[in-house]
């Protein structure tokens, strides 16, 4: 008969196995909310192991945008934006001139998703299997002119911010974000699929899964060690 730390062992294993494939699922998939950055701050280097140009500094994700491209925070948060229904509060990402840019090195693949706002004028996307916008197109997504109903909040004109995805095939290394400047934003960019969030769960939510089996396996052997002792 197997012992009980042998099972818990095996339980264990798996579970561990399950965790490194999840975070492997999760590194081809980067999501950027734009949160941590000030308002009218440039996100510079932000996500790219430096900061902002205020100097804010966010995670180490590989990916840096030109200079152009600006963070701005929600009015109802104490900053400068007129838009709301923002799909992670309270920052965006937008510009004030020409057509900003985002570089990823290592590339990625698959699609690529964001949430934005238009209310005057039409936007695009344009991805790139070259770095600051250069080399072959791999996909160009043009971005229709959005409501302004003002929900689900009736403070921003420039409110909801809708969902947009677009597949390729290649390998991209950036991606050139068009439109009129200060008439559009952006937030929730995601690249590696075509889903605009994350497409696994959390780290504290495989932990909660991953405790729970544990408590599931040594229960199961208490059940069976008290039908045996019955038995006898």
């Amino acid at each position: 008969m197997r012992n009980f730390s042998g099972y818990l062992v095996l339980t264990c294993a798996a579970i561990a196995t399950l965790l490194v494939n999840v975070e492997n699922a999760k590194a081809s998939v980067i999501q950027l909310t734009f949160e941590g950055l000030q308002d009218l701050e440039s996100i510079n280097g932000f996500y790219n192991g430096g900061t902002g140009s205020l100097g804010s500094a966010g995670p180490n994700l590989g990916v840096a945008f030109s200079s152009n491209a600006l963070a701005i925070i929600d009015a109802d948060a104490g900053g400068s934006g007129n838009f709301g229904g923002e799909p992670t509060p309270d920052t965006i990402m937008f510009f004030l001139d020409g057509n900003p840019f985002m570089d990823v090195a290592a590339g990625f693949t698959t699609g690529f998703s964001t949430y934005y706002s238009a209310i005057g004028s039409a936007g695009s996307l344009t991805i790139y299997d070259g770095l600051t916008g250069t080399g072959n197109i791999l996909a160009t997504l043009i971005l229709p002119v959005t409501p302004s109903n003002g929900a689900p909040d009736p403070n921003g004109a420039f409110s909801p911010l809708v969902p947009i995805f677009v597949a390729f095939s290649g390998t991209a290394k950036s991606v050139v974000f068009g439109g009129v400047q200060n008439q559009i934003g952006f937030d929730n960019v995601t690249f590696g699929s075509i889903n605009p969030g994350p497409a696994v769960p959390e780290p504290s939510t495989l932990t909660l899964l991953s405790l729970g089996a544990v408590g599931i396996a040594i229960s199961a052997r208490r059940r069976r060690r008290s039908q045996q002792n019955a038995a006898v």
